[in-house]
C-alpha cells in the first residue's frame, strides 16, 4: 500500500528488546481539508534509519504493509493494527529546506500538484511479505 502526505513528527528509535527496535512517525494526509488525518506509522530493525534524511514539513511517499494481531488478555480478546513502513521517499519537487536537488525533477511528478490527498494502491504483483 502507498500513501503520500506531510511528515508531521518523527520520534526516537525505541529498543524493545536485545533483538528488536522500532521507530514511529506521523504523516498528515488530507491537509487541505477541514479534517486533516494524522496517521501513525512505524519502521522496524534496520529501517529505523530511513527517517534520518527527512524533516518535519516535507512531503513524502510511504509504502507500507498493514499488520494486524490478536491479543488475549485478562479483559478478553483485543485486536491491534500497525502500519509498518518499508520504503519512504521524498516527493519530487518537495520543499526541501537547505537543498535544491529536486529542481529539475518535476517533469514526472504524479502527485496531482503536490496535494497531500492519500493515494492507496494495492497491486496483485506487489511483493509484500504477508503470509497469505
Amino acid at each position: 500500500m502507498e500513501v503520500t502526505g506531510t511528515l508531521k513528527a518523527k520520534f526516537d528509535t525505541q529498543k524493545v528488546s536485545d533483538r528488536f527496535q522500532k521507530r514511529e512517525f506521523v504523516l498528515t494526509t488530507e491537509a487541505n481539508t477541514p479534517y486533516p488525518q494524522h496517521v501513525s506509522f512505524q519502521v522496524t530493525q534496520d529501517k529505523c534509519g530511513l527517517l534520518d534524511q527527512f524533516n518535519p514539513g516535507e512531503e513524502i511517499r510511504v509504502q507500507f504493509n498493514l499488520r494486524g494481531r490478536e491479543w488475549n488478555g485478562p479483559q478478553g480478546i483485543k485486536y491491534f493494527n500497525t502500519l509498518e513502513a518499508w520504503r519512504i521517499e521524498r516527493l519530487q519537487g518537495s520543499n526541501n529546506a537547505g537543498t535544491n536537488q529536486n529542481s529539475n525533477q518535476n517533469t514526472n511528478n504524479n502527485t496531482s500538484g503536490g496535494s497531500s490527498t492519500p493515494v492507496f494502491t494495492g497491486n496483485v504483483d506487489d511483493n509484500d511479505d504477508l503470509p497469505f
